[in-house]
């Protein structure tokens, strides 16, 4: 590593970059300094970039760090994609994507499920029947992603089949294992998408529900773990508190809550954060998150 002084460059969707990743940065690295701009467009990205490798020549760029975040989240995907095209061996920047936290809290929510099917004794993803509901959002798309690369057998959900099925064409057009697309826009149409599910991941946004306990208990015959990425009163699933952890939220139905999540993504989050100041190049995102906290679940398992 450089004897240089590292810094991480955020680049932000929104007017403000999140104090939520620069704080925790401070506190993982207090001697690291944070620049960040805000508003920033993909046009802007080849001169930032540009401007933060040649100042510090090959050896600096091993200490600057890339952080793109914001709450639009294609946007900042673009942003990610003209960051890296503007880099070049022997100037490159270990470079870190994680908008509105998408990444790692897609790698949380995955990881948590696999630890309560370990810890139930049910094995892992492999062949297991996995229902994404919501999935068109951008924690739904990367946990879909997560758990097709697992090899399980995903169905994702969206209220409008057409958004389904263009996130199917784009997961399936590079892997092997298919996914399918259901339209799930009532209550019904849930319990069809879930009813052969063993896993359900309810990836919808904030204060909406998606699984009533009645659908759960209609349909989700098959169902062992259940899990939920809001926080937001009306949670998604309802009956499974925020706050649970492998808890029964009907009997052989173990919940997931979105606070439970949450406390593995902010480990996963710090993780990804020192893993990318600790190396002189690459790109820190998903694959990175989840390999981490699949890591950590095999670690806390094995105690």
């Amino acid at each position: 590593m450089s004897s240089a002084k590292r810094v991480m460059i955020f680049l932000d969707t929104d007017k403000h970059a999140s104090p939520f990743d620069i704080l925790l940065l401070a506190d993982l690295f207090p001697d690291a300094q944070s620049v960040y701009y805000g508003n920033v467009d993909p046009e802007d990205v080849q001169k930032l970039v540009q401007d933060s490798i040649f100042p510090r020549g090959p050896e600096g760029c091993k200490s600057t760090k890339l952080f793109i975040g914001g709450s639009d989240v294609d946007k900042a995907d673009r942003i990610a994609e003209v960051a890296l095209k503007s880099m070049f061996p022997p100037f490159e920047l270990a470079t870190v994507i994680d908008p509105s936290g998408s990444h790692t809290t897609s790698s949380a929510a995955v990881a948590k499920t696999l630890q309560v099917l370990l810890k139930q004794n049910l094995g892992d993803f492999k062949g297991k029947n996995v229902t994404v509901l919501a999935a068109t959002g951008p924690v739904g798309q990367i946990t879909s992603a997560i758990y097709q690369s697992e090899g399980a057998n995903v169905t994702i959900t969206s209220r409008r089949k057409e958004r389904a099925d263009s996130l199917v064409e784009r997961l399936n057009r590079d892997s092997p294992n298919k996914v399918v697309g259901l339209q799930a826009a009532t209550p019904e149409e849930v319990g069809i998408a879930i009813r052969d599910a063993d896993v359900v991941m309810a990836a919808g946004s904030a204060g909406v529900q998606l699984v009533s306990l009645d659908v759960l208990k209609r349909y989700g015959t098959k169902c062992k773990v259940i899990a939920d990425v809001n926080a937001v009163p009306p949670l998604g699933v309802e009956n499974l508190s925020a706050q649970g952890d492998g808890v029964e939220v009907l009997p052989g139905v173990y919940g997931i809550g979105a606070l439970a999540v949450g406390a593995l993504k902010n480990k996963v989050e710090a993780k990804v954060i020192t893993a990318a100041m600790e190396s002189p190049k690459g790109l820190f995102n998903y694959k990175t998150g989840y390999q981490l906290a699949k890591e950590y679940v095999y670690k806390k398992l094995a105690k």
